[in-house]
C-alpha cells in the first residue's frame, strides 16, 4: 500500500482523502473536493512541501503517459506523472538526455517543475525550469490554462518552483540535451581543505559539465574540510553492452538508532577516503552510477529509523562563502550526527521561478537523523547564519524553517501568493506564509 509521506519521513501528516488520477482528459472538479488540495507525485521531497494534513492529495503518479517526442529536435511532451527514469529509458537509446537531473531518477516531471530541481551541471545549464517550454495547468478558478514564456508568463514563472500550489500540472514540454551515449567520463579528485575545493571547482567548471563534491564533516580538527570532487562529461565511447542502467539491488531497513553515530560515520568516511587514495582516479561509467548512486538502494531513507531524518540544503553568495565554514563549525560543536554532506558551486544562470532556490553562490547539503528538539535547534542556528550572509534554504528539503526565515530567503513570496490556486494549500505553506513583520 502506498504511503503518502515525505522522503525524510518527518513531520508526520495524514491527508483526509487521497484521489488517484489516471487521465488528463478526465480530471476531477477541483471545486468539489475537500480543501485544501495538493498534488502528490512520488514523495521524494524531503520536507513537508508535499504534505497536506487534513486535506486532499491528488496522486498524480497515474498521469504517466508520453504524448509526443521528436528524436530530431529533442523536444519531449509528457504527462506530469512521468518519472525521470521512464524518460531516460525512452531517450537515452536515441542519444538524448535530461537537460538537468537531481540526485534521484525517481521523481516526476511535475515534481521537477514544482521544486525547480537542479543538478551537478547548474554552473552550465541552470535549473530544470530553464529548459521548460510549456505546460498545461488545471486550476479551480480558471480551468485548464496553457502556460509558457509567451502565454500566461506570470503563472508560468510562479509555477516553476511553486511547490505545487498554483494548480495541478497536467502535462509539460521541455528541451532535452543531445549526448553520444549512456556513459560518463568521470574523474575523482581528493582535496584537503575548502580553499583547495574552491580552486578545483573553479578550474573544473570550465572544462567539465558536471561537478559536485562529497565532504567529510565529522572528522576532527582540520580534517573536517577534506573531501572528494567528482567531475565528468558525457563520453563519446560507445557502450559495448547495451544493457540498461543499474537498478536497485538492495532494500533499506529500519536501522537501530545506535547504528548511526559519529564513530560509525567517521569510520565509513575514513574507509571511503582510503579507497580514493591521494591521487586522482579516472573512469568511464554508466550515467546511472554517476548521477544516482543512492538509487541502487530502494527505500534507503529507512536506514534513519522510524523517526526519519532532516536534510538541510542552503546556499550563500560566493563572496560570502565563509558562511559554509561557520555552519560546519556549528555542526562539529553539536552532538548531532551528519551522515552525508554534499558541496557544489552554482553558476550565474538566473532561474525563472519566483520561489526557485538556485542562485549564484555555494550550496551545501547536510543530512541528520532526527533526534528531536536538539536537531531542530541546530538547524535554527544554521538559519541564523544563512540569514546573516544573505543566503537561502531549499524549500523542497525543508521541514522546519520559520516564516521569518522563509520570507527573508524568498522576498517575492507575497507576489507569488497572488497566484496560488484558491483551493490549494500545503503543510509547508501554512507554516511559512503566516504574514508577520520581519525583524531588522
Amino acid at each position: 500500500m502506498k504511503r503518502y509521506e515525505s522522503w525524510g519521513r518527518y513531520p508526520k501528516s495524514v491527508p483526509a482523502r487521497v484521489l488517484p488520477l489516471s487521465w488528463i482528459s478526465d480530471v476531477p472538479d477541483l471545486n468539489g473536493l475537500l480543501r485544501p488540495i495538493l498534488p502528490y507525485g512520488k514523495g521524494r521531497s524531503y520536507g513537508d512541501c508535499c504534505l497536506n494534513d487534513g486535506g486532499t492529495l491528488l496522486d498524480a503518479s497515474g498521469l504517466d503517459r508520453f504524448i509526443q517526442f521528436d528524436p530530431e529536435t529533442g523536444v519531449l511532451r509528457c504527462e506530469a506523472g512521468v518519472t525521470l527514469n521512464a524518460i531516460l529509458d525512452l531517450v537515452v537509446p536515441v542519444n538524448w538526455f535530461l537537460p538537468v537531473t537531481p540526485g534521484t531518477q525517481f521523481v516526476t516531471i511535475g515534481g521537477a517543475i514544482a521544486n525547480d530541481v537542479h543538478g551537478k551541471n547548474h554552473h552550465q545549464a541552470g535549473s530544470f525550469g530553464c529548459h521548460l517550454l510549456s505546460f498545461e495547468l488545471l486550476r479551480s478558478d480558471k480551468g485548464k490554462v496553457l502556460c509558457s514564456r509567451e502565454c500566461n508568463r506570470d503563472l508560468f514563472e510562479a509555477t516553476i518552483g511553486g511547490l505545487g500550489l498554483t494548480g495541478l500540472i497536467l502535462w509539460a514540454e521541455f528541451q532535452l540535451k543531445r549526448v553520444s551515449g549512456p556513459l560518463i567520463d568521470c574523474e575523482r579528485v581528493r582535496f584537503e581543505t575548502l580553499e583547495e575545493f574552491f580552486e578545483l571547482s573553479a578550474s573544473s567548471d570550465k572544462d567539465y559539465e558536471y561537478t559536485v563534491a562529497w565532504l567529510d564533516c565529522v572528522s576532527t580538527d582540520n580534517k573536517r574540510r577534506r573531501g572528494i570532487l567528482f567531475r565528468g562529461n558525457h563520453s563519446t565511447i560507445p557502450m559495448k553492452n547495451s544493457a540498461g542502467r543499474p537498478t536497485p539491488t538492495l532494500t533499506g531497513f529500519y536501522a537501530p538508532e545506535s547504528l548511526i553515530s559519529r564513530p560509525t560515520v567517521r569510520a565509513f568516511n575514513w574507509l571511503y577516503l582510503l579507497a580514493q587514495g591521494r591521487s586522482s582516479k579516472r573512469s568511464t561509467i554508466h550515467f546511472g552510477t554517476f548521477f544516482y548512486p543512492l538509487d541502487r538502494i530502494a527505500e534507503w531513507n529507512r536506514f534513519y529509523g522510524k523517526r526519519g531524518f532532516l536534510q538541510y540544503q542552503f546556499l550563500v553568495p560566493y563572496e560570502r562563502k565563509e558562511g559554509v565554514t561557520e555552519i560546519l563549525d556549528l555542526t562539529a560543536a553539536s552532538r548531532e550526527v551528519c551522515t552525508l554532506s554534499v558541496l557544489k558551486v552554482f553558476g550565474r544562470t538566473q532561474s525563472l521561478g519566483w520561489l526557485s532556490f538556485p542562485r549564484p553562490g555555494v550550496t551545501l547539503t547536510l543530512d541528520f537523523p532526527f533526534q528531536g528538539e536538539s536537531t531542530l535547534l541546530l538547524l535554527e542556528q544554521f538559519d541564523e547564519v544563512v540569514r546573516k550572509y544573505g543566503g537561502a534554504v531549499y524549500p523542497a528539503k525543508d521541514a522546519r524553517m520559520s516564516s521569518e526565515s522563509f520570507q527573508r530567503y524568498f522576498p517575492r513570496w507575497t507576489e507569488f501568493s497572488n497566484f496560488i490556486d484558491p483551493c490549494f494549500g500545503s503543510d509547508f505553506w501554512r507554516r511559512v506564509a503566516t504574514p508577520r513583520p520581519l525583524s531588522q
